[in-house]
């Protein structure tokens, strides 16, 4: 019998846990990382999905938006996450320019990055416009994650989805295609809470949610942002730590120190 993942249990999380886990009313954690170090500690803190967002393109490259970043960059940044992972399902984002428009470019884009990271899944935003790509990728045996509510990649305003009656028969459309089209979970991005909740008890795909309430299946935020790092300033994130103040603090006593000869001692140090 399949067990839900715990902390000390190391087996891998699958597609088919986070399905068990919806059924059985269980949250699904998910976080982003984009390097080996950050990685291994959020897969050994037992988080069951980390994304390879492409948000590592505001968040390692200082880019203002998530378009510049390349998918050898996202390569590079997923193989980095896989090698430290031994747990979490590690889903890789397919930047904007890879998939968009052309079916036959989405399929080559993704076996890039599943041949060359080592990545288990790869995930794409939008609906019916992409509903060909992705049928494509998955005659290849490629898991897909979908994306719906605010698109990064495309979105000139971010306000959240689900005022007006047009965009909610939209979202309740789009995530019924995506589903048919056979994704394994999509996320909801800033999508209204009653909307979220009545997408998530439509669809039998696992639901994550950020922004979109505790009416989702899951969760996902951006490392960065909930650790403090960022200067993040959206209404959905929550900072459980600022480790800006903790590394600023160090740096600071470590430059007084060697200003002050203080380090390093003698301890630091080798003689013959």
């Amino acid at each position: 019998e399949n067990v839900i993942m715990t902390n000390q249990n190391q087996s891998r999380v699958t597609i088919k846990v986070l399905n068990q886990m919806k059924n059985k009313s269980e949250k699904i954690s998910m976080l982003t990382s984009y390097d080996f170090t950050l990685a291994k500690i959020i897969d050994n803190s037992g988080i069951d999905v980390i994304l390879v967002g492409d948000s590592a393109s505001n968040v390692m490259a200082g880019h203002e938006t998530t378009l510049p970043i390349t998918l050898n960059e996202m390569i590079y940044h997923a193989s980095s996450v896989v090698k430290a992972v031994n747990r979490a399902l590690v889903v890789v984002d397919l930047p904007f320019g890879t998939y968009q428009g052309n079916s036959k470019e989405a399929l080559a884009s993704a076996i890039k990055i599943m041949k060359e990271s080592g990545g288990h899944a790869v995930k794409l935003e939008g609906g019916n416009e992409i509903t060909e790509s992705i049928e494509r990728i998955l005659t290849a045996g490629i898991p897909v994650m979908g994306h719906l509510g605010i698109l990064p990649q495309t979105e000139k305003k971010f306000t959240f989805k689900g005022r007006q009656t047009k965009e909610i028969v939209n979202l309740f459309k789009d995530a019924k295609l995506l589903e048919k089209a056979g994704i394994f979970s999509v996320v909801l991005e800033c999508v209204e809470m009653n909307v979220a909740k009545r997408i998530t008890d439509q669809l039998k795909i696992p639901t994550i949610g950020i922004g979109s309430s505790v009416n989702c299946d899951g969760q996902v935020l951006v490392i960065d942002d909930l650790v403090g790092l960022s200067e993040s300033k959206f209404r959905f994130v929550k900072k459980y730590a600022n480790l800006k103040k903790v590394i600023n603090s160090a740096v600071k006593s470590y430059k007084s120190e060697v200003l002050k000869k203080k380090f390093p001692k003698a301890k630091h140090s080798f003689k013959k």
